[in-house]
């Protein structure tokens, strides 16, 4: 059954920001969706559970629900594990586990965090900030979006500075919101990105 309606749980703002630029050109007017905002990835996992057991009480059967966490240092399998667990404690059947029956919630993780997706669309990135160097992707260090080391939004903020802008630090909510605006879901190179896409894809479809 197709979803007329999403339930997105994002650890902050930044995340929330970029969604609500990309989700319309995502899904055009084929669902609706709410985006829940927590304070960081603890306070997320912490409540994800009891959520999931209070969706799980009334949520429609054309109702899917979206979560979304950054990896950061955090082992990615433990992380996944933990999610779908609080999920199948609830109740709620995850994309996962495969099968005939539709799925009520997936889990997808920003590896390492929201700011690889931009990586994996650099275009995106060159059209809010022009004066970044186009040849950023062709690099060793940012090849993989979902590879690079020493933190994404470190290695966002020092390229963007180089490039003369942010000299007192990256506002992360207002590049979520112009990278948002701006990216091109089908150019996207960063594996954790889609995988996301194609999840939401195919809950509206």
């Amino acid at each position: 059954m197709r979803a007329e309606h999403l339930e997105i749980l994002v650890e902050e703002p930044s995340m929330e920001a970029f969604l609500k630029e990309l989700l319309p050109r995502l899904i055009g007017d084929r669902a609706t969706f709410s985006i829940h905002v927590h304070q960081g990835k603890p306070d997320l996992l912490a409540k994800l559970e009891p959520r999931l057991r209070g969706y799980a009480r009334w949520l429609p059967e054309t109702h899917r629900i979206v979560v979304i966490v950054d990896r950061d240092d955090t082992d990615c399998q433990k992380l996944k594990q933990g999610m779908e667990q609080a999920a199948a404690n609830a109740g709620l059947r995850t994309r996962s586990v495969g099968g005939s029956a539709p799925w009520r919630v997936v889990n997808r993780i920003a590896i390492e965090e929201l700011e690889a997706w931009y990586f994996g669309e650099w275009n995106a990135v060159r059209r809010v900030y022009g004066k970044v160097p186009e040849a950023i992707p062709r690099q060793a260090a940012y090849r993989f979006p979902d590879a690079i080391e020493g933190g994404t939004w470190e290695a966002l903020e020092r390229i963007l500075q180089r490039a003369g802008y942010f000299s007192a630090g990256l506002p992360k909510v207002e590049c979520a919101r112009g990278v948002g605006m701006n990216i091109d879901p089908v150019a996207s190179t960063s594996p954790s990105f889609i995988v996301f896409r194609d999840a939401v894809i195919e809950a509206v479809s």
